[in-house]
Order: C-alpha cells, then sequence, then structure tokens
C-alpha cells in the first residue's frame, strides 16, 4: 500500500516493518517502549474514546507538549483516523496567545503535557467558548489524565465505526492547523491537507540513507513545528525507532545512552555544539593543543566527494583518527546524519560535522509547504556545502524578477485558516511565495541568499541582505546573537548578544571579577569583538561593513519574546527593547 493520509503511515508501518519499541519515552528514568501494535491499538482506542464523546470530523483539538513524547504521536493518530483536527501549539506561547488561536481555531479539546502549561490554558479556558475540556498527559489535580481516554476506548471499542470513519478521510481533506510563530503579527493559521503532509514524507524519505528496522532516532526539535513532525512521519514510514529526548538539557546525555544513527537539529544548536567542543582546544595546551587546532583546521576545509585531492583525504583520516573521532564519541558513537532545518546553516558547520563522520544534510521550505522545498543528500553527488540541496519530487521552483523563491507543488499549504485575502497575498496562481531570497545555481541546487522582508536600505541607497552578515559573524565565539542594524542610516552596525557560556571561562583566565552587567562595558572584550568583526567584514563590501556595535547583558531567549520557539531572531522586539543602544550607536 502507498500511504495517501496521514495514519496510513502506521498501518503501513504495522504491515511491513513492525518493531517492538518504534516509540520511546522516558518515565521515572526508565525507557517506556511501545511497539507498532500497540501504537496502532491505542491510537484506535483513543479514536474510539473520541467518536463516543461526539468528537467528528472537522472538530479542531489542541494539542501543546512541552517535550516530544509517544503520547502525542498516539493522539494524534487517534485524531486523524476520524478527520478531527489537530492543532499544535508551542508549550512557550503566553495565555494571551493560547487564548486568541483557540478561540480562532475553535478547539474543542485540549491535550497538554505538563502543570506549567496546564496552569496557561486553564487560566484562560472560560474565555473560550467552544473548548470543553482539558486533558493531561502528566498525573495534574483535578485535570482528566489521557489515559482515561484510553481505558474507555478499550471498553467500548469499535473497529467497524472507525474503520468506517477511517475510509471516509480523503487525501485533500484538511488535516492540521500550525500557527505559525511569527517574527512580527498575529500569527496565522497555515493549513495542510493530509496529502501535502504525506507528499512531503514520501518525497525527502529518499533523501535519507534510511536502513530499514536497524536504526534508531533522536527526537527533541518541538513537535509542534511541522519540521520535527514531518520527520517523525518519515521515521514511522521508513521503520527507524524513534526515542524522545527527555529535554534540551539532557540531550548530550541522551546521546550518549541512546548513540541513535539519527537526529534533526537547528543551526543554533549545532553552533553550540561547535563552540563547546572547540573551547575544550583552550584546556589544552602544548602539541595536544596544536594538534586539535589542526585537525580542526582540517576539518574546515573540507569538501565532499574527495574533492581536495589524495593529500587531503590522508590529512583528514589522521585527523578524523587522532580528534574529530572524539567528537563523534560525544554524541553517542553511532551518529551518522543530522538533518538541519528551521535557519539558514554556516558552512563551516556543515564542514566539520561531515569532516568528523556526521553529515549534516541541509533542508529548506516553510510551514506553508509541509516543509520541504529542497534537501541535501550526500548520495549521487546530492550534497553542496553552502546550498540546501536540490529540488525534491514533485516540487517546482522559479525565480521572481526581484529574486524571490517561489514554489508550486502538491506540498503547497490549503491557505491560511479564515485569512482568504492573506492567503492571496502569497499565492500567485499555483505559485506560493516563500518571502526568500535565492538562485538555483548550473547544477541544480537551490541557495538561500535572504530573507525578502528584512532587506532594507542604508540612506545610501545601497541594500543590506543582514542574514547574511548576521551569519558570518556569528562564526565568533564571543557572539551568540546578532542583530544587524541601519535602515535608513548611513552605516551598518549592530546589536549583541555576547556568548555568555564562553564568556565564563574567558573572564576566568583572564582574573576579571566584572559581572555580566558591567562585562559589555569591558574594554578587552570590546576590543576582541571588533577584532572578530574586522576579520570577517573583510567578506563584505564597503557599505556591508558592521562599522559600529552594542552589547546587551540580557540573553536573548524565546521567554523573553525575543526570539520565536524555532530560535530566529524577534527583529521588531529587538529592535524596540534596545532602541536607546541604536540610538547611541547612531548619535
Amino acid at each position: 500500500m502507498k500511504p495517501t493520509r496521514l495514519f496510513d503511515f502506521l498501518e503501513y508501518a504495522k504491515i511491513n516493518h513492525p518493531l517492538d519499541n518504534v516509540l520511546n519515552t522516558k518515565h521515572d528514568g526508565k525507557w517506556d517502549n511501545i511497539s507498532t501494535y500497540d501504537y496502532a491499538k491505542k491510537a484506535n482506542y483513543i479514536s474510539s474514546s473520541l467518536i463516543n464523546m461526539g468528537i467528528s470530523s472537522g472538530d479542531k483539538i489542541a494539542m501543546i507538549s512541552s517535550t516530544n513524547r509517544s503520547e502525542w504521536s498516539i493522539i494524534d493518530m487517534g485524531l486523524s483516523q476520524i478527520g478531527a483536527i489537530n492543532v499544535p501549539l508551542y508549550p512557550t506561547i503566553s495565555s494571551k496567545d493560547y487564548l486568541y488561536i483557540l478561540n480562532h481555531s475553535e478547539c474543542k479539546l485540549c491535550f497538554v503535557s505538563d502543570k506549567e502549561v496546564y496552569d496557561k490554558v486553564f487560566a484562560i479556558k472560560d474565555q473560550v467558548d467552544s473548548l470543553k475540556n482539558i486533558y493531561c498527559f502528566d498525573k495534574i489535580e483535578n485535570c482528566i489524565n489521557w489515559k482515561e481516554l484510553i481505558d474507555s476506548g478499550k471498553e467500548n471499542l469499535n473497529l467497524d465505526h472507525i474503520e468506517n470513519q477511517k475510509s471516509k478521510v480523503k487525501p485533500n481533506d484538511l488535516a492540521t492547523i500550525i500557527y505559525t510563530s511569527g517574527t512580527t503579527g498575529t500569527p496565522k493559521g497555515v493549513m495542510l491537507s493530509h496529502n501535502n503532509i504525506v507528499s512531503n514524507v514520501l518525497s525527502t524519505s529518499n533523501r535519507f540513507p534510511f536502513e530499514t528496522g536497524k536504526e534508531s532516532a533522536l527526537s527533541f526539535l518541538p513537535i509542534c513545528h511541522v519540521f520535527e513532525r514531518v520527520v517523525l512521519y518519515s521515521y514511522l514510514y521508513n521503520g527507524l525507532r524513534v526515542y524522545f529526548a527527555e529535554s534540551l538539557e539532557t540531550i548530550t546525555d541522551n546521546l550518549k545512552e541512546i548513540k541513535p544513527e539519527i537526529m534533526t537539529a537547528v543551526p543554533r544548536l549545532l553552533e553550540k555544539v561547535y563552540d563547546k567542543i572547540y573551547s575544550k582546544g583552550e584546556e589544552l595546551d602544548g602539541i595536544k593543543q596544536k594538534l586539535f587546532y589542526w585537525a580542526v583546521d582540517v576539518a574546515l576545509k573540507y569538501e565532499p566527494y574527495g574533492k581536495n585531492g589524495v593529500f587531503y583525504s590522508f590529512k583528514l583520516a589522521i585527523a578524523q583518527k587522532l580528534i574529530l573521532s572524539k567528537w563523534k564519541e560525544a554524541l553517542g558513537g553511532n551518529l551518522k546524519l543530522i538533518a538541519s532545518g528551521s535557519a539558514p546553516l554556516q558552512p563551516r558547520l556543515a564542514r566539520v560535522f561531515t569532516a568528523a563522520g556526521m553529515t549534516i544534510v541541509e533542508g529548506y521550505g516553510l510551514t506553508e509547504t509541509s516543509p520541504a522545498i529542497s534537501l541535501s543528500d550526500m548520495r549521487d553527488g546530492g550534497f553542496k556545502i553552502g546550498t540546501v540541496g536540490k529540488l525534491v519530487d514533485g516540487v517546482e521552483v522559479k525565480i521572481a524578477a526581484d529574486g524571490e523563491i517561489l514554489c508550486k507543488g502538491p506540498n503547497v499549504m490549503m491557505g491560511y485558516y479564515k485569512e482568504i485575502e492573506k492567503t492571496k497575498e502569497v499565492m500567485s496562481g499555483d505559485f506560493f511565495h516563500t518571502g526568500d531570497i535565492g538562485i538555483i545555481d548550473s547544477d541544480g541546487f537551490l541557495k538561500i541568499t535572504d530573507r525578502k522582508k528584512e532587506m532594507f536600505k542604508t540612506s545610501g541607497g545601497k541594500y543590506i541582505a543582514p542574514a547574511v552578515i548576521e551569519g558570518e559573524m556569528k562564526q565568533s565565539l564571543f557572539i551568540e546573537q546578532i542583530m544587524v542594524v541601519g535602515e535608513s542610516e548611513k552605516m551598518a552596525a549592530a546589536i549583541i548578544q555576547p556568548n555568555f557560556e564562553y564568556l565564563k571561562s574567558w573572564v576566568k583566565e583572564r582574573k576579571i571579577n566584572d559581572s555580566f552587567d558591567d562585562i559589555c562595558n569591558n574594554a578587552d572584550l570590546i576590543s576582541a569583538i571588533q577584532k572578530d568583526i574586522e576579520y570577517h567584514n573583510q567578506k563584505f563590501g564597503q557599505w556591508e561593513k558592521i562599522k559600529r556595535f552594542e552589547l546587551t547583558p540580557e540573553a536573548w531567549t524565546i521567554e523573553s519574546g525575543l526570539l520565536t520557539p524555532t530560535m530566529k531572531l524577534k527583529r521588531k522586539a529587538i529592535k524596540s527593547k534596545y532602541l536607546h543602544l541604536i540610538e547611541k550607536i547612531y548619535s
């Protein structure tokens, strides 16, 4: 059978490659394993229970979880089987955001993972007329536990009724509404059909060298984001065991414990891993330190397919054996593939990790495109550093006159929920306007050069593409986050959040006792950052060079409202918060 609806992936897995531990979540220090058969049975119990409660095709059900876990996947399948609509929400947004989205989507039920999320939803429950009940995964006082639905569905199971409901669900039916986190403005509800997502799973699966039934994957990126969600369907379709990380803080421990072959990541996480490993070199001395930095330098020159020649391959083999293999060991030892998405990846990260035996395949897409438009593949020449790979099967791209990437294919969304005019604004016939600027090179590789809406002009009329400059500058160990400013000003400048983790060792080594509030005014630190900026400025035109910068003593976080849940800059919020620093730069 060829899957055409989301729940078909589970049936396909049950028939073709059932596993004893297809889903794995740790509870109280012990991994709870769920087999493919149990996964299917519990999904049926959920479907049965929801049917008996009066939930029917087209009803919206909210899902909010602080961590990825088996319960989410089971309920997701149970919903899709009866044609109900999954509305996943980020756990980090405010009660005010919950109020807007739950009302806008008219959700009838809401599933939450833990008490923190429950409290935020409960605080606005009475203001959402459509919301009848809240269910929880963890045991929470005065909240109905999801296991009651399992028990009720098991007791009143009617498989014929469920099969009848499944038969009514068509590939082009609405499957989910995903509210974009957005860097500005009110969230929009992206409507994706079963076919939107299924087509993307099928077209991206052939880009991954999966070994059915033999491999494991670690899942930790938010499952409410379409990137991780589609990857999870792909794991199920291709017979991988999925382990859900306990939290972002335990990823390293979970990697060492599980020793997975595959994981997904966003560039910011890979930057942190790289910086942490690179800083280990400073703790070495003598020949060990020289050898460490030599190996890193070799890795930074990596090009795929032996393009650097035989002598380089010989040096790389030595670097791998002596140094780079330890990097891989620190991430479990078996990791062979990292799929990166959500934001541009610095070429140095692709080079170093791939040189260390952990190939980073970068993909590109948006929630509105389900998500993948293009994807790298190390096999058959499908990998080129600095690009986001070749277009996936069935997807067509054309570059508009102003450089914007337009996409057409079965992956393009049904539209924005209740927003006909906003949908029209991003469509030209069947082509979706991505808002990104890019090119397709002579070999068919797609390269993203900037966000159309983020580009600005200086007072001299010169265009600046901030994301490109920011990506280059973040190679400095001193810089955690950076936002380029200068619209209608005479020069480009930047607001910088220092890498406080790296600064801990930097100030200790120099016996500096300043607090983080004071360190931002430390002359030695400012001089060190200036030196790094001048080095990276060499890659840009005179009008693009960062001429001045100011440091912020606070971390830019999701919780503070300065980053989106996928770690993108909320430029408007950052500009508002640090307007005094921007004014200081240009005064």
